[in-house]
């Protein structure tokens, strides 16, 4: 299995600082990956979208404190975890990956499944895994130990959206920041050939997602024409969303915690050392905040790691 440390390869990067007022500053620590040493052959080319959950004292026989959920992009791509006992690693490789083929036996056979987003519901006890495939599509099954997972069904597609939306993947779901038992997936539609951030809502993580006609976020200036990978932001007072831009930065909008407004606010991000920084994650480990994001032009990526 492949692992990183934070001081391997590349090393550490100047911070690359916060254009945003009272948003915090990023530092690369490096790769968590060694993307040419992984066994699952569909990754070595181009890992993205990684989701990262702590799992310790959550997830049944957990192998470590912390899982990483990602996916190479291209044909025959599946999901696949890596896991670690600190955010900084080093991180090791699933042994059994991909834990999600491209081909379910009963529910689906598509030419790749990617983008995972993990979320751990305390309630039941179980990791809700989403993910796309195809990019019409968007998916969800459940797991209690994160790496054995059942199943559900669609949640999201293009279908449940204007006719010029083309593609509905990239999703993440989060709690709605005001109402509670009501979460909020937030994902990338491609309307008329323009990347936009959509939102939808439910009572339920599997069923009941309604969909906002309009996009949440559309490209503003300086952003060249393209969003995708949108997060959630609660801290600086909530109603903030991180996602990335065609210019290769990873940027903030203002959008309220109703989601009823549009500022884009400036770049939180830029990539020091590849030429594009994309579909963010965030965690916290010992009064630090930790950002796992890709890093480099799209097919040929890997998951980098950053941190306050």
């Amino acid at each position: 299995a492949a692992a990183l440390g934070t001081t391997a390869a590349i090393g550490a990067a100047a911070p690359a600082a916060a254009a945003v007022p009272g948003f915090p500053t990023f530092t690369r620590l490096g790769a968590a990956l060694d993307k040419s040493a992984l066994s699952y052959a569909p990754a070595r080319k181009e890992i993205i979208f990684p989701s990262i959950r702590h799992v310790a004292g959550k997830v049944a026989n957990p192998l470590g404190n912390w899982y990483m959920y990602y996916a190479p992009h291209d044909d025959p791509g599946g999901i696949c975890l890596a896991y670690a006992d600190s955010l900084a690693g080093p991180w090791k490789e699933y042994s059994a990956n991909p834990i999600i083929d491209r081909n379910w036996n009963g529910h689906f056979s598509v030419p790749h499944v990617s983008s995972p987003h993990a979320h751990w519901n305390a309630a039941d006890g179980k990791m809700y895994l989403y993910f796309h495939g195809d990019n019409r599509t968007t998916r969800v099954a459940t797991s209690t130990d994160g790496r054995s997972f059942t199943y559900v069904g669609t949640v999201l597609h293009t279908s449940m959206l204007p006719s010029n939306v083309t593609e509905a993947s990239y999703a993440r779901v989060f709690p709605h920041p005001t109402q509670s038992g009501v979460f909020i997936m937030l994902f990338m539609g491609n309307q008329s050939g323009t990347r936009k951030i959509f939102i939808g809502w439910s009572h339920s993580l599997t069923s009941g997602w309604q969909f906002k006609q309009q996009p949440l976020i559309s490209p503003g200036a300086g952003e060249e024409g393209q969003l995708s990978g949108a997060h959630y932001w609660g801290r600086n007072g909530g109603g903030h969303v991180v996602y990335h831009a065609g210019d290769g930065r990873i940027r903030v909008a203002y959008v309220g915690t109703s989601f009823d407004r549009e500022e884009h606010l400036g770049v939180l991000y830029t990539e020091p050392q590849a030429t594009r920084a994309a579909a963010p994650s965030f965690a916290e480990e010992g009064g630090r905040l930790y950002m796992f994001y890709e890093a480099g032009a799209r097919g040929n990526t890997n998951i980098a790691i950053a941190r306050t």
